[in-house]
C-alpha cells in the first residue's frame, strides 16, 4: 500500500485571482513581508500496489486524465509507503 501526496499548482504564467486576492488580504492584516500567493489542491491517494513504480504509474495517470489541466496546471508526486 501507498499514499500519494499530490501538489497540484498554477503555472507561473497563468494568473491566479484568488493567490492575489489572499495576498492583498494579508496585507490588510498586516502581513507586509508576504511577497507573492499562489494557492493549489492537495490530493492524498491511497494505492493498493505491488510497486513504488506501479503506485507512480496510476497516480501520474491519475493526475493527466482527470486531476490535473496540465495546459495550466503544475503537478508534483510524493509517494511514501505504508
Amino acid at each position: 500500500m501507498f499514499k500519494a501526496n499530490i501538489y497540484i499548482t498554477l503555472r507561473e504564467s497563468i494568473l491566479d485571482p484568488k493567490g492575489k486576492a489572499s495576498h492583498h488580504a494579508l496585507k490588510n492584516l498586516g502581513y507586509d513581508k508576504v511577497e507573492k500567493v499562489r494557492i493549489g489542491k492537495f490530493i492524498e491517494m491511497d494505492i493498493d500496489a505491488s510497486s513504488e513504480s506501479e503506485a507512480k504509474e496510476i497516480a501520474q495517470e491519475s493526475c493527466q486524465k482527470l486531476l490535473a489541466n496540465e495546459v495550466m496546471e503544475n503537478y508534483r508526486i510524493e509517494l511514501v509507503k505504508e
